[in-house]
């Protein structure tokens, strides 16, 4: 693979500053934050005084442990434009979540907003390996959903050619990269594998295209799903992290010269772990649940998001600011089976490790009696023997429940039999909710 790796003269001074002068750059900002979503929505001001503390009372980072969480549920309670902390002639853009469990979630951007989205967007852009000039194929959803528009902009504002295909028409997403050579994509994982089983398809060796650097996101992915496609496509996999109640896509990143967590922009998001069920702040290194509070945004501050992903913090190294683990998984996307804690991504590890069993699966619950029951239903490779299926998921079976705990029942399929997501696959199908 090309070294991509960014030369020091070509990162901001944040990048290279010393962990003090970040801590005190975060306090100013935080204390700054707070006061102005205390002083413009109704909510954080009653959530505060519920709580009773003041913006006055954060003299320190750790103070700010004392504040109220918000959720999804907050947003909700104030859609569409209750957390907006400044008038809606001064709200540039709109952004919404899909709403599938209910309303969805409206944030809003100030042109100043977007500014700093789109910096935030090039410097992770950059630190994933991508350079000024090159060609940035962007297959993530655009309208909405904050991935395409994120994308977008932020690789323009790095000073790269953007090629806004979205999701989508799959063949042709083959054909604009074998005609446009583009050197960066940027794409959901599951979906970049369908587009890699598309090339195949059309007699088109992956490793031969132009592309140099995978900057994926929008959901959680494993490293045996990074060898996978660095090996098939002879490039950079570097993760990108965000969500659109915080900003979008770029609130943190990997750095392509290590790929070893992803680096939070700490100058403009304050990271702390939490225990998922006590709500207690955790020292660095322990695995909890994510908070956010943005420390720069104009239109809509967030104090304390519980984002619901789990993960660990830890120290900096590419960059000053601390790292997150790659997701795990979500709070709400755990399944528990007969007792047993299970998230898509450890089924996804151990099918990785199985060489006649493809990266397409779904995890199918339903009723088993009185009992939970998961289905494991995954394509075999193309060339691999039904026979050879049989065994390999037999294998899944044994490793499943030696690894995880739980028993699991195994369908191999043939290949193209799991849905193709243009966006966000749906790993989890839950017929249980049918009964």
């Amino acid at each position: 693979m090309q070294d991509r790796t960014p030369r020091p003269e070509e990162l901001e001074p944040v990048e290279r500053a010393g962990v003090d002068e970040l801590r005190a750059l975060q306090l100013q900002r935080l204390r700054w934050s707070l006061r102005h979503a205390y002083d413009n929505v109704p909510h954080y001001r009653r959530a505060f005084e519920a709580a009773g503390v003041h913006p006055d009372d954060c003299r320190d980072l750790a103070d700010l442990a004392r504040f109220p969480f918000t959720g999804k549920a907050e947003l909700r309670e104030n859609y569409p434009f209750g957390m907006f902390a400044v008038p809606r002639e001064r709200v540039a853009r709109l952004h919404a979540s899909s709403g599938t469990t209910g309303r969805p979630t409206v944030v809003g951007y100030t042109k100043q907003d977007l500014t700093t989205w789109a910096r935030l967007m090039a410097r992770s852009i950059r630190a994933s390996g991508g350079r000024p000039g090159d060609r940035v194929h962007v297959a993530y959803g655009y309208g909405l959903f904050t991935g395409g528009l994120g994308a977008h902009y932020g690789a323009e504002e790095l000073g790269c050619t953007v090629i806004p295909v979205s999701g989508g028409m799959t063949e042709r997403q083959v054909l604009l990269i074998r005609d446009f050579e583009p050197e960066v994509i940027m794409v959901t994982p599951s979906y970049l594998l369908a587009i890699v089983d598309e090339m195949e398809r059309q007699g088109v060796d992956p490793r031969t295209t132009s592309l140099r650097v995978g900057i994926f996101g929008a959901e959680p992915w494993t490293e045996d799903m990074r060898r996978e496609i660095e090996q098939r496509l002879d490039m950079h996999a570097v993760d990108i992290y965000g969500l659109s109640e915080v900003m979008g896509p770029g609130v943190a990143v990997e750095c392509v010269e290590t790929k070893d967590g992803l680096h939070v922009w700490e100058d403009h998001f304050y990271p702390e772990i939490i225990d998922p069920v006590t709500g207690s702040v955790l020292p660095d290194g322990e695995q909890g649940e994510l908070v956010l509070t943005s420390l720069t945004k104009e239109a809509m501050p967030v104090v304390r998001y519980r984002t619901r992903d789990l993960t660990r913090l830890l120290p900096g190294t590419a960059r000053p600011m601390r790292r997150i683990e790659k997701i795990t998984g979500r709070t709400d996307d755990m399944m528990i089976v007969r007792g047993v804690n299970v998230f898509p991504t450890q089924i996804e590890e151990l099918i990785l490790r199985t060489p006649a069993l493809s990266p397409h699966f779904q995890c199918v619950l339903d009723r088993q009696g009185r009992l939970d029951g998961l289905t494991v239903r995954v394509e075999r490779r193309p060339g691999v023997t039904p026979e050879e299926a049989e065994r390999a998921g037999r294998a899944l079976v044994e490793q499943v429940k030696n690894t995880i705990g739980v028993s699991v029942a195994v369908e191999v399929i043939a290949p193209d039999g799991v849905e193709r997501s243009m966006g966000k696959m749906r790993r989890i199908v839950d017929h249980r909710r049918e009964r």
